[in-house]
C-alpha cells in the first residue's frame, strides 16, 4: 500500500447515529450536515425539513424510519454518515447498518438518560465490535442532568464513560463547554453557527481542574502509557490524554462522553472533532474475513488488492434498483464486472453514486473504505457478497431477526392481486425483515414483520410507492411450541416397498426440553457399534430439523428441545439417506404428540412514562393485559413503570394509554423473547 493510499483511508470515517426514538439523532445528523457546509439551512424534524428523513412517511411521523446514508467532510476528513431508526421495530435497519459500520455516536437525553432502545442498539454495537462515543443531547431542557445521564450509562451500559466536557449553564442558560482535554471554554452565542473559544471561566475553574483530575485518573486505569506517565509526572498531558482516549474507544474498554444541545446547534463542532480524533478510520479495524469453498480468507482495506464490498440495502423502484455498498477492499469503476458470490453470477457496475439521502452525486469509482451506492445490480441483495470475479470471497452477512407479529392482505380490487404480489416481493427485497407467504388453510396471503407499526409502514408504502390499495387484517403474533416434558425410547420404523428399491429406517429417539430460558434445537447421537452409519445419522438430523417446522398443538415452529438418537438399524439394500430422512422427520412428529407440549407467546420488555396521577389507573390496565410489573422509579414529576406484557396484548395500548393520561404518557417496547402461554392463546 502507497503513502498515499495510507495518507487517504486514514481521512475517513464510516460512522452510524444510533439512540432511542426521539433522543435527537436525526437533528444532530442535521447539524452536522450543517456545520461541514453540506447543507446551508438547518432542517427540522417537525417541519418535515431534514435531509435523511426525507420518506413522506417519516415527515409525517415525525421518525426515522430507513438507514439514510450521507456524506459531508470535516478538517480535511470525509465523513460517509448513516442516520439510524430508533424505534424498536426498526432494529433490523440498525442491525444492517451496524454491519458496515466502523465507528458510532451514540446519542442520550439528557433528560431521561439510557432509554430501552438506547440500550438495545448500544448491545447491537456491542456484537459487532463497533467503537463509539457518546454525546448527550437536549442540556437545553428543563430537568437536564449531564452527571446523571453519565451514571445511568455506568449503571445500564457498562462502560467506563469518559467525560471530556463541562457545561457551561444549565438548562435554559446552557450556552457552552469547557473541553477538558484541552482546557479551554467554547461558548455558543444566540443565534451564532460557531462557538467563541476562550479560557475557562473564573467560577468553574475549580470545578474544571478537579474533572480534569477525575478524568486522568480514569484513564490512567484503562491506559499503560496514561499511567505510567500519571504516575511519574503526577498528571497527564494533553497529547498522551488525546492518545490515550483514542486508544479506549477503539478498544472497547471506554466512552468518550460529549454533551451538547444539537436543535440550538451547541455542541456540534467538538463532536466532529471527537469523531475525527477517536473513532476508527478504516485503516484502524481488522481485516474483513470471509470465506469461499471452506477455506478462510483476509481482505486488507487496500484499493490495491482485489475487490470485495457487502451489500447492505437494496432500494427497487420502478425505475431500478439501488443497491448501497461497503467497500472493504480494491476498486471498482462504472462499467466493471463484478461476481456475486453468493448467487454465484456474474453483474455489471452501471453508476457508482455518492449518497447524500434521496439525492445522489456520480463518481467514476469507489476504494477501499467508500459507502456508495450503485446502479446496475440485478441479484444482490442485502447481504449479498460482491468481488472480483477472479478473487471470490462470501462476507457474513447481517443477521435477520425472526418476525413476530403477522397480518393478512389483500388487494380491495380484484384485478390488483398480480401488482399487490410483485409490489410485496419488492418490499421484501428492500427490507428482510418483512416476510411474505401463503397460508395453506386460507389461501391468504400473510405479512409478518417486528412490530405493529412495521406492518403499517408496509401497507401505507404499498398505497403511497405503488398505488394500490390494501385491506389489512387484525395483527397476530407468531407463536413457538416447545417441550415441557419429554419422551424417552420412541420407536419409529419407516418401511416402504412399492416395486424396485424399497426404503427401510428405524430410528429410537428421546426428547428433552433444552432448559426454562434455552431456545434452538439441539441433536446428539448416542449409536454404539455402529448400528447406524454416520451419514445416516446427519439425515436423521435434518429429518427432525424439517419435523420442528409444524408442532403438534397448531402448527407452530418447534423450539427449545434436544433430540438423542439412541439406536437404530439398517438394511443392507433399502436404506438410504433419504429414508433415514423421512424416519427422523416422522417419528419427531410422532415423538411431540407424546410428549407434553408448551405454547409460546412473544413477551415485550415494556417502559411506560406517566403522571404520578395516573399510575394506578396504568397500573390496572396492565395488569389486566397480563402484563408483570418489573419496576417503578420517580423521574422529575413522573412515574416511570417497567413491565414484561404479551405481545399479543399491546395492540392498540398507544390509544389506550393516552385516553387513561390524558395524552400525557408515553411508552416504549421491546422484544424480551417467549413465554408460555395460557392454554386460550392457542386459538387466537
Amino acid at each position: 500500500m502507497t503513502n498515499a493510499t495510507t495518507n487517504t483511508l486514514a481521512l475517513v470515517r464510516n460512522l452510524g447515529i444510533l439512540a432511542h426514538v426521539d433522543a435527537g439523532k436525526t437533528t444532530v445528523t442535521e447539524r452536522i450536515l450543517y456545520a461541514t457546509g453540506t447543507t446551508h439551512r438547518r432542517g427540522e424534524v417537525h417541519d418535515g425539513t431534514t435531509v435523511t428523513d426525507y420518506d413522506p412517511q417519516e415527515r409525517d411521523r415525525g421518525i426515522t424510519i430507513f438507514a439514510a446514508a450521507v456524506s459531508c467532510t470535516w478538517d480535511g476528513h470525509r465523513i460517509n454518515l448513516i442516520d439510524t431508526p430508533g424505534h424498536v421495530d426498526f432494529a433490523d435497519e440498525v442491525e444492517r447498518s451496524l454491519r458496515v459500520l466502523d465507528g458510532a455516536v451514540a446519542v442520550f437525553d439528557a433528560v431521561a438518560g439510557v432509554e430501552p432502545q438506547s440500550e438495545s442498539v448500544w448491545r447491537q454495537a456491542d456484537r459487532h465490535g463497533v467503537p463509539r462515543i457518546a454525546f448527550v443531547n437536549k442540556l437545553d431542557r428543563a430537568g437536564a442532568d449531564l452527571d446523571a445521564a453519565v451514571a445511568s450509562i455506568r449503571e445500564r451500559l457498562h462502560p467506563a464513560p469518559l467525560v471530556v466536557q463541562l457545561p457551561i449553564g444549565a438548562e435554559d442558560a446552557f450556552t457552552g463547554v469547557v473541553d477538558l482535554v484541552r482546557m479551554r471554554a467554547l461558548v455558543w452565542a444566540d443565534g451564532a453557527d460557531t462557538a467563541a473559544e476562550g479560557p475557562v471561566p473564573d467560577e468553574l475553574r475549580e470545578e474544571a481542574h478537579g474533572r480534569r483530575r477525575l478524568l486522568e485518573e480514569a484513564v490512567a486505569e484503562l491506559n499503560t502509557r496514561a499511567l505510567e506517565e500519571f504516575c511519574a509526572q503526577g498528571s497527564v498531558s494533553e497529547p498522551t490524554l488525546a492518545a490515550a482516549l483514542r486508544e479506549v474507544t477503539r478498544t472497547g474498554d471506554g466512552v468518550v462522553v460529549l454533551c451538547g444541545s444539537a436543535y440550538r446547534n451547541r455542541g456540534i463542532e467538538p463532536l466532529l472533532d471527537a469523531v475525527v480524533a477517536y473513532l476508527p478510520s478504516p485503516l484502524d479495524v481488522p481485516a474483513v474475513r470471509g470465506t469461499y469453498d471452506g477455506t478462510e480468507q483476509e481482505r486488507a482495506a487496500d484499493p490495491q488488492v482485489p475487490f470485495a464490498a457487502l451489500a447492505f440495502k437494496v432500494n427497487a423502484t420502478s425505475t431500478g434498483r439501488l443497491t448501497y455498498l461497503r467497500v472493504y477492499s480494491g476498486t471498482i469503476g462504472k462499467g466493471d464486472a463484478v461476481w456475486d458470490a453468493g448467487a454465484r453470477r456474474g453483474e455489471r457496475i452501471g453508476r457508482i453514486l455518492r449518497v447524500q439521502a434521496d439525492r445522489h452525486a456520480q463518481v467514476d469509482r469507489a476504494v477501499a473504505g467508500d459507502i456508495v451506492a450503485v446502479v446496475g445490480l440485478k441479484s444482490a441483495r442485502a447481504g449479498s457478497t460482491l468481488c472480483a470475479p477472479g478473487a471470490p470471497l462470501v462476507l457474513e452477512p447481517p443477521g435477520a431477526a425472526e418476525p413476530v407479529v403477522s397480518v393478512a392482505v389483500e388487494a380491495r380490487r380484484a384485478g390488483e392481486t398480480d401488482k399487490l404480489a410483485s409490489a410485496l416481493a419488492r418490499l421484501v427485497e428492500e427490507d428482510p425483515s418483512l416476510v411474505v407467504r401463503t397460508d395453506p388453510e386460507t389461501g391468504q396471503t400473510v405479512l409478518s414483520g417486528m412490530g405493529e407499526l412495521h406492518l403499517e409502514v408496509a401497507a401505507e408504502k404499498l398505497r403511497r410507492s405503488h398505488g394500490i390499495e390494501v385491506n389489512v387484517g387484525r395483527p397476530r403474533v407468531s407463536y413457538r411450541e416447545t417441550v415441557g416434558r419429554g419422551v424417552s425410547g420412541l420407536v419409529f420404523r419407516h418401511v416402504k416397498q412399492d416395486g424396485g428399491a424399497g426404503q427401510f429406517a428405524h430410528v429410537v429417539l428421546d426428547v428433552a426440553p433444552l432448559g426454562e430460558e434455552s431456545e434452538g434445537f439441539e441433536f446428539r447421537s448416542a449409536v454404539v457399534g455402529g448400528r447406524v452409519p454416520q451419514e445416516y445419522v446427519r439425515a436423521v438430523e435434518a429429518g427432525c430439523r424439517d419435523a420442528l417446522a409444524e408442532g403438534p398443538l397448531g402448527g407452530h415452529p418447534v423450539t427449545g428441545l434436544r433430540v438423542t438418537l439412541t439406536d437404530g438399524a439398517t438394511h443392507v439394500k433399502d436404506s438410504s439417506e433419504t429414508a433415514f430422512r423421512t424416519a427422523g422427520r416422522l417419528g419427531l412428529r410422532e415423538a411431540l404428540r407424546a410428549c407434553a407440549m408448551v405454547l409460546l407467546e412473544p413477551v415485550a420488555e415494556v417502559t411506560v412514562t406517566v403522571p404520578e396521577d395516573a399510575v394506578g389507573s396504568v397500573l390496572g390496565d396492565l395488569a389486566a393485559r397480563r402484563g408483570r410489573v418489573t419496576g417503578s422509579t420517580a423521574r422529575g414529576g413522573a412515574a416511570v413503570i417497567t413491565a414484561t406484557v404479551p405481545l399479543a396484548e399491546l395492540f392498540g395500548y398507544a390509544t389506550r394509554l393516552r385516553s387513561r393520561t390524558q395524552g400525557r404518557g408515553t411508552f416504549t417496547a421491546r422484544p424480551a423473547g417467549y413465554a408460555p402461554a395460557p392454554a386460550a392463546a392457542s386459538v387466537r
